[in-house]
């Protein structure tokens, strides 16, 4: 419990620091603009068919939509559809509704643009645990229509029940959920490879090890049902000093790329448009939020991955400039792929929703 209140008072007494779209850099031809301000903590980010892009948030527990009404690249309408909500990180949208997660459920705003100025709202599922210890989620329908939805482990490291530490998939006309992977402490971003369909995600490696150990990491799901180790193992064979003993490493799916320790990679996305030059296509954007328990900070940038034959190959800085000489201006959280190529990118710690959009060289 003093170690969850030491992360809480940590988090929360950060000098906030104004950003600017100048101290951003990006790589030659790509450019950053202002999608959105002042949207308190915004996270997941969805997208209606006629274009009005929703938001998810942390902290400020409301739910946004956003409209770019004069396609200038920039929202100049918004609505507050919920507030007061535990943390409504997590949102999809699908035939017409707005889902939302928050901590224990998940709500539904039926054909929610026809009501952005009286929204309604209901719960279709109210299951999972109520535990705010990575409680926050993150949303996305698969093919068949079923809604993915990971739960945390309610702690830093231990050993819990069968309702932590997986990602689920959720068929809402039944209500039944089945486990698609096992052993993940915290992910809040995974993606479907267009060309494969494997599920992707991100995982937060837990913390008190030290500055360098264990690594944050990115995996794939090859079947379901696949454990890939916490609390028992990290990375790809560090032994748990409290939980690994008496288990073989061997026995839990590796990571597809060891990331830095605490560097915290929140939402991935893999690029789909044609906007971006062609090496783009089908590589994986990932969101390093950032440490908070590091000596030194890590993460606060924005990364490529190049995927090639379902392995990464290069891992590379598409963003930075979030933290500069260990003072934080910005976390970047999660990606929404807009129909003309260009992508946004939501900051949950400036307060911003960027658009990344490639004007060529």
């Amino acid at each position: 419990m003093k170690k969850i209140l030491f992360a809480t008072l940590l988090f929360a007494s950060a000098v906030q620091a104004e950003i600017t779209l100048d101290q951003l850099q990006v790589p030659e031809g790509f450019e950053l603009s202002y999608f959105a301000e002042d949207v308190e903590t915004a996270r997941q980010l969805a997208r209606s068919e006629s274009g009005t892009v929703f938001s998810g948030s942390f902290r400020a527990k409301k739910v946004y939509a956003l409209r770019d009404t004069d396609n200038d690249g920039a929202a100049d309408k918004r609505w507050v559809l919920m507030e007061n909500l535990k943390a409504p990180t997590g949102i999809a949208f699908k035939d017409g509704d707005l889902y939302v997660a928050d901590v224990d459920k998940i709500i539904r705003f039926p054909q929610i643009e026809r009501n952005l100025d009286q929204p309604k709202s209901e719960v279709v599922y109210d299951q999972f645990p109520t535990d705010r210890h990575h409680g926050w989620k993150f949303l996305r329908f698969d093919r068949e229509g079923q809604l993915i939805v990971p739960v945390g482990a309610p702690c830093n490291i231990c050993d819990a029940n069968e309702n932590y530490s997986k990602i689920f998939s959720l068929d809402l006309s039944s209500k039944k959920t089945k486990i698609i992977a096992n052993g993940v402490r915290n992910s809040v971003g995974f993606d479907f490879h267009p060309q494969t369909n494997e599920l992707w995600f991100t995982d937060n490696g837990r913390d008190m090890m030290g500055d360098d150990i264990p690594p944050c990491e990115i995996n794939k799901v090859s079947f379901w049902g696949e454990h890939f180790g916490y609390p028992y193992f990290h990375g790809d064979d560090i032994a748990d000093p409290e939980f690994g003993l008496g288990k073989n490493a061997a026995d839990y799916s590796k990571p597809v790329l060891n990331l830095g320790a605490h560097v915290a990679p929140l939402g991935i996305h893999f690029y789909r448009g044609e906007q971006y030059p062609k090496d783009y296509r089908h590589n994986l954007l990932v969101a390093e939020h950032g440490s908070w328990n590091r000596s030194e900070k890590s993460g606060y940038r924005v990364m490529l991955a190049t995927v090639e034959n379902s392995e990464i190959t290069k891992y590379e800085p598409l963003i930075t400039g979030f933290m500069q000489e260990e003072t934080t201006y910005g976390r970047p959280v999660a990606f929404l792929e807009m129909p003309d190529g260009s992508v946004l990118i939501s900051d949950d710690f400036a307060h911003k929703i960027y658009r990344l959009s490639y004007t060529g060289i």
